[in-house]
């Protein structure tokens, strides 16, 4: 399946499992991860990404994000398990 496919250019966001996903999700998953991995974040920068990241967690697991996927920085796995 091509990404043009899910999400047509005249889609914004799809319904799976019940769950409103945006296109982008997946993306801004993996740059708040990066953010959080950063030795330089500041603190406030971390609670967003932090915040962010809770936000997106019902989505990506609606779309089976972690079925097939493994987070492999244990510190984000932990978070992501706990929330």
């Amino acid at each position: 399946m091509r990404a043009s496919e899910l999400f047509p250019d005249h889609l914004n966001q799809g319904d799976f499992n019940g769950v409103t996903v945006r296109k982008g999700t997946v993306g801004a998953f993996i740059m708040n991860a990066k953010a959080l991995a950063a030795p330089s974040i500041t603190p406030e920068a971390r609670a967003e990404a932090e915040r962010d990241i809770i936000e997106a967690l019902p989505a990506l697991r609606a779309v089976g994000l972690f079925d097939v996927l493994e987070v492999r920085d244990e510190l984000l796995r932990a978070f992501v398990d706990a929330n």
